[in-house]
């Protein structure tokens, strides 16, 4: 029999959001399969995720992605060690479309379920196929639903030190694309206006760059675009913007959103005295965004580590952050929960305030 066939493998599902996704991945971190059905195409006239829409669509392509994923890698039910599953933070129904599905597994199989928090596994992602550990390391999740920054002291101690007072950066991508008339999803649409656009040619603000908060805030720099799109409220304001504006508004809302990011992630990788950047998330796929961070990086000396680009949004590959929990006897009982919100924040600021934080003059985001 051969090593691979000999190997534990587990089986993942991520259902968060608006991607339903199933993997297989074996006890070394391979992944053997790893399929994703996304639903932008549902959302398209919405210009963002309907929850009621994308739970609907995760319980009709969840049995038929869990299928796919286990043909892909070879293997029958029968050869699973372990059910993973993203029970946190996400979108309440479409989360417990997932979780009912490994739980049914879990249970009909008889073997262990592993609920995974969805930020970990974006930042754990960062690793994979890497040749040694990548932690301790400043954790940076910036996508449509998070803009948060962490203290990673190992893949399963995650600690979050900053995050956005309202829009996620994603979700301000999909709302300027919506002022620009550009389709669904914001983030690919305003990168590939932005190519034909001068980011100098509006002066648009760095949301908090002065401040001495690491938080983020994106709603003030998306009303900027609306007035520059089409002028300030009352009766003069246009309904739609100018064609010819769009491709500067683009290029000088992504310049000013990839400054701010990337202004964060220096000010908390100087704070927390780590020498290592993990970044992970949809919007982590944004090619001004990575260059600038590459460029910040190799400036101050810094290690910078983006997560594979088919690994950048919602997968389930990213969970085998699962076998980090197993290797450490940690399993979830069947009657585990979902957790929609960002409940281990708020954790971890209930801890915070009986102590001094130790990020320095970083402090959690819920005060």
């Amino acid at each position: 029999m051969g090593g691979d066939q000999l190997m534990r493998k587990l089986l993942a599902i991520e259902s968060s959001c608006d991607e339903t996704s199933a993997a297989v991945i074996a006890e070394d971190r391979t992944v053997l399969s790893n399929v994703v059905a996304s639903q932008f195409e549902l959302h398209q006239d919405y210009g963002g995720v309907v929850p009621e829409i994308a739970s609907r669509a995760h319980v009709r392509r969840i049995l038929p992605v869990i299928r796919q994923a286990i043909a892909d890698a070879n293997c029958s039910l029968g050869d699973l060690s372990a059910i993973a599953v993203t029970n946190e933070p996400g979108l309440v129904g479409s989360l417990l479309v997932g979780l009912t599905a490994a739980k049914t597994l879990a249970m009909s199989l008889n073997i262990p379920l592993v609920a995974v928090n969805h930020i970990d596994a974006h930042i754990y992602a960062c690793g994979m196929g890497q040749s040694s550990d990548v932690f301790p390391c400043v954790g940076f999740v910036v996508s449509g639903g998070h803009t948060n920054l962490y203290d990673c002291r190992s893949a399963t101690d995650c600690r979050m030190v900053a995050g956005t007072t309202d829009d996620a950066a994603g979700e301000a991508f999909d709302k300027v694309a919506r002022i620009l008339d550009l389709p669904y999803p914001g983030g690919p649409s305003i990168q590939k206006a932005a190519e034909h656009g001068n980011p100098k040619a509006f002066d648009l603000p760095r949301p908090m760059m002065r401040s001495d908060q690491p938080n983020f805030s994106f709603s003030g720099l998306k009303t900027a675009v609306l007035y520059a799109a089409r002028g300030v409220p009352g009766p003069s304001q246009l309904s739609d913007t100018p064609p010819h504006l769009v491709p500067d508004l683009a290029a000088s809302f992504q310049q000013a959103v990839v400054d701010v990011l990337v202004f964060k992630c220096r000010q908390a990788l100087k704070s927390l005295k780590y020498r290592r950047l993990c970044v992970g998330g949809g919007v982590a796929a944004n090619r001004l965004l990575r260059e600038q961070l590459q460029h910040m990086c190799q400036r101050h000396g810094f290690e910078l580590l983006i997560a594979p680009m088919e690994l950048c949004t919602d997968n389930a590959a990213m969970a085998a952050i699962a076998w980090e929990y197993l290797e450490q006897g940690r399993t979830s009982p069947l009657d585990v929960d979902v957790l929609p919100g960002l409940i281990r924040a708020k954790r971890w600021t209930e801890s915070a305030k009986s102590e001094r934080c130790p990020t320095g003059h970083l402090r959690p985001l819920l005060n």
